[in-house]
């Protein structure tokens, strides 16, 4: 009769045969499991993938870009909370363009080519993005790019998660012209391509309403002495100073206009800025802009549940003094959106990815609700925030429905 320590005994010996052959099979199934959902050579592995985060985080970009790397990390921090993506965590490579447009091209490579990266969430600038775009065109990775920008532009290898012209510029005029009886204009802008482009769509846009442009100006990024161009807008009287400067110029600019008598709360004239966020507010002082307005998607003070969860996380990770700005938010929809196109799809190939992203909604999105269109970009709704002393924006106007976006309007170009 067999004794229970030799049946014992015998199960373990069968187990520990059994043990080899079974790891084995396992292995042999997450392996063919992982090269089902990339089959390009990504930086895939069975339990992580990795992505990039392209920002400046040093130079005079660094002002607004830092709120969009804090935005990334954390919707990356939330999306591993629950799980990762396909069930791979997801790991990170930072890389800092450094404010300059040759190094972000340079870092854009490092990260498809060396790290190789299943998407990258970056740049800030238009500048940037067109230094970056050929390199994702020619080895074919995906960019997320944050930034409200000027249109006129459609790439298959961008998601573009900011405003395009006709949701931001034409509304914007559309709205001074229709609440504050606007009809002349004094354009201003950093010397680069997004506040030259948009400010012709602007010009265009002001000139069909049969109203006058009587000024245009451009400085270099990082340019502080903004007193002589102040002095030509006292004398040419505008109704709006149309306002696209960027980045650390944003605080010598508006300190200066109020050292200059140029009260924004009495609007003779009115500011209307296409880029100074919260984010930037920090820097300039809410006093100093007090009274301007902007037109954007996104205000920290929008009031909804998707939001008042997103700024209680946001300040939570990053501090309690800490603002979210609009290219922040947008930021933040990035990694969201791909995690979403990637399941859809049911793989990191980017072909796959590309293919999935139309009609991709986020229905937790801090602005409410997106929706990826056709043309790579969102469906969003304009709104128009009057500058507060404590650095927020009270918003005064949105739009009823999500505007389509339309980066190419018809005599626009």
């Amino acid at each position: 009769m067999k004794t229970q320590s030799g049946i014992k005994t015998k199960v373990s010996g069968l187990l520990k045969k059994l043990a080899l052959p079974l790891a084995i099979s396992l292995a042999t199934y997450s392996q063919a499991h992982a090269a089902d959902v990339n089959t390009t050579g990504l930086a895939v592995t069975e339990d992580t993938v990795k992505v990039g985060i392209l920002h400046s985080v040093t130079g005079t970009m660094a002002i607004s870009e830092t709120g969009s790397v804090q935005a990334e990390k954390l919707a990356i921090e939330q999306i591993n909370a629950m799980g990762g993506v396909l069930g791979r965590k997801i790991e990170y490579v930072q890389e800092d363009g450094a404010s300059d447009w040759p190094t972000f091209a340079e870092k854009s490579k490092k990260l498809l080519v060396n790290d190789k990266v299943a998407a990258v969430f970056g740049c800030w600038t238009s500048a940037s993005r067109k230094a970056v775009l050929p390199v994702f065109e020619q080895y074919n990775g995906m960019l997320y790019y944050p930034t409200f920008y000027e249109g006129l532009e459609q790439s298959p290898n961008v998601i573009y998660t900011g405003q395009e012209a006709t949701q931001q510029i034409l509304a914007g005029i559309d709205w001074l012209v229709k609440n504050k009886g606007a009809e002349k204009f004094f354009l201003l802008g950093s010397d680069y391509i997004w506040p030259r482009t948009s400010n012709k769509i602007a010009r265009k846009h002001i000139q069909k309403l049969g109203l006058k442009v009587v000024g245009e100006e451009y400085y270099p990024l990082g340019h502080t002495q903004f007193n002589s161009v102040i002095n030509k807008i006292k004398l040419k009287k505008p109704d709006v100073i149309y306002a696209i400067v960027v980045g650390g110029s944003n605080v010598a600019f508006y300190k200066q206009l109020k050292a200059a008598g140029i009260d924004m709360t009495k609007e003779k004239p009115l500011v209307l800025t296409i880029s100074v966020t919260e984010d930037e507010i920090l820097g300039i002082g809410g006093e100093n802009i007090e009274g301007a307005y902007a037109a954007m998607k996104y205000f920290q003070s929008i009031e909804n549940k998707n939001n008042e969860s997103f700024v209680s996380a946001f300040k939570k990770r990053w501090g309690d003094d800490i603002v979210i700005g609009d290219v922040t938010q947008a930021a933040y929809l990035g990694p969201w959106l791909w995690k979403a196109a990637v399941e859809k799809a049911g793989s990191f190939d980017i072909d796959k990815v590309r293919a999935a992203s139309p009609g991709i909604e986020l229905t937790t999105a801090p602005e409410g609700y997106v929706r990826i269109h056709e043309n790579h970009h969102l469906w969003s709704k304009t709104r128009i925030g009057h500058a507060q002393a404590d650095g927020q924006y009270d918003i005064v106007y949105e739009t009823d429905e999500l505007m389509e976006p339309n980066p190419f309007p018809k005599g626009y170009q």
